[in-house]
């Protein structure tokens, strides 16, 4: 039995209890929830770590927890506590196409935040933008949400620092003005990257290939390289040789450079078709690869004493992956994505040999840039389709098994004469949200809820 010598005593204990019973059963929600702070979830590898995730699709399918209109883009949705951000293109203009030449568009692009409870539009930040680019349906890039801002990267290269709760303006770049630059074929892509302080973006122009923003005020701290064009491949921070390095892709080189100052420490030729290098390089253990258009792979060998690396091999005749839409997923030794040719595929590291191939689960047969974005929770990938399919599904050395299916949004633009949504989604809160160029909705996929 706890003996108080004094009423003051027991009151300033019992002051204290209370207190810590508030802090306990009062915690915002923001600080328990699993969020998605920005493209491919909060560690940017796919993965989702909700308990009690769907191992199967209720037999009337999906449920809906709302539905929200929005305009076109290819951008996906971010999540964190109870909103959400995403972008689109409002225009009058026909954008809905697959032709790969420039043309000009009128229109504006928005910065939105829903509610993420039930899709209410809490706010929006909208300003005028005229495409010239291939694929003109919308914005690209993924919001990146982080402290009390939400940035944003627009396809003309507009870069935003939103205040997250009122979508006031912190601070703001023209890329293509301040950099003396322009959009890729295929608009500004790269998913820009927060590290520390810094927000590091893909922008162009010369000797400004990758610039770092203070996060805060958005003034530069670095730049680096020069290229024939941007790419569209989102920079990475990796570890090897007890070093943090700073992976960026061009279409004429791939280099590490010191993540805090910019200051290279090795580069390599790469020779990219068309400007397109599209994936992040993916790094298993002593080893990096990356793939891109028209067979352009490439292995490195990571040296483990000081930053380097070494060609193992370039350009193999069926080795790796050349993936266009869908950033691979690396699971062990072992790297599954979607090749340029529609062949969904299983790479062993660092070999790179095709361990199988198959046109599933688009089909039986492969489609040319097939799209299918892969996210794991525990032993069971969740897989959105270019389709509006959602796939339950598991791979392993020796193949793809599909558990089920279910339809979430229809296709609402075209790709290469057939009909595509070509949107990664979220996951957070138990749940998965994604858009097409219609709607944003929100999925349940929480077991019992």
């Amino acid at each position: 039995m706890v003996h108080f010598p004094t009423t003051f005593g027991f009151n300033v204990l019992r002051l204290h209890l209370l207190l810590l019973l508030l802090v306990v059963t009062h915690v915002p929600a923001e600080a328990t929830a699993e969020d998605w702070p920005n493209w491919m979830g909060p560690t940017r590898d796919n993965r989702w770590n909700s308990p009690n995730a769907l191992q199967k699709f209720p037999a009337t399918g999906a449920k809906f927890v709302w539905k929200t209109p929005i305009a076109g883009g290819y951008s996906g949705p971010a999540v964190v506590g109870n909103r959400l951000y995403v972008t689109d293109y409002v225009t009058n203009d026909q954008v809905r196409t697959d032709n790969f030449q420039r043309a000009e568009f009128t229109g504006s692009e928005r910065v939105l935040c829903l509610d993420a409870n039930n899709g209410k539009v809490l706010w929006k930040h909208e300003y005028p933008v005229t495409y010239s680019i291939s694929y003109p349906a919308g914005p690209r890039c993924t919001p990146v949400v982080e402290g009390d801002f939400v940035y944003a990267l627009g396809a003309e290269g507009h870069l935003w620092c939103l205040d997250r709760e009122s979508g006031k303006i912190v601070w703001s770049h023209s890329l293509k003005d301040d950099y003396k630059t322009k959009a890729a074929l295929w608009g500004y892509a790269s998913h820009p990257l927060i590290d520390g302080d810094k927000l590091i973006c893909l922008v162009g122009g010369e000797g400004s290939h990758t610039v770092a923003f203070n996060k805060t005020t958005g003034a530069e701290l670095w730049r680096y390289g020069s290229a024939s064009e941007q790419g569209y491949s989102p920079p990475v921070i990796i570890n090897a040789a007890n070093t943090r390095q700073l992976i960026l892709m061009s279409p004429d080189w791939i280099a590490s450079v010191n993540p805090d100052t910019g200051k290279e420490y090795w580069t390599e030729k790469y020779t990219a078709n068309n400007g397109s290098i599209i994936m992040t390089p993916i790094q298993s253990g002593n080893y990096l690869f990356v793939g891109g258009y028209s067979k352009h792979n490439l292995m490195l060998e990571l040296d483990q004493q000081k930053p380097g690396a070494k060609v193992l091999w370039r350009e193999a005749a069926k080795k790796g992956l050349s993936p266009v839409n869908v950033q691979p997923f690396l699971d062990g030794d072992i790297m599954y994505g979607f090749h340029e040719t529609g062949e969904f595929t299983a790479v062993q590291f660092p070999s790179g040999d095709r361990l199988w191939e198959t046109g599933k689960p688009l089909g039986n047969r492969p489609v040319g840039s097939g799209t299918v974005f892969l996210v794991k929770n525990g032993d069971l990938f969740y897989m959105f389709a270019e389709t509006g399919e959602l796939i339950l599904g598991k791979l392993d050395s020796k193949g793809f098994t599909e558990i089920d299916r279910t339809k979430i949004l229809e296709p609402t633009n075209s790709a290469f004469g057939r009909p595509v949504v070509w949107c990664p989604p979220a996951f957070a809160n138990g749940r998965m949200y994604v858009r097409n160029d219609e709607e944003c909705v929100c999925i349940e996929l929480t077991a019992g809820r």
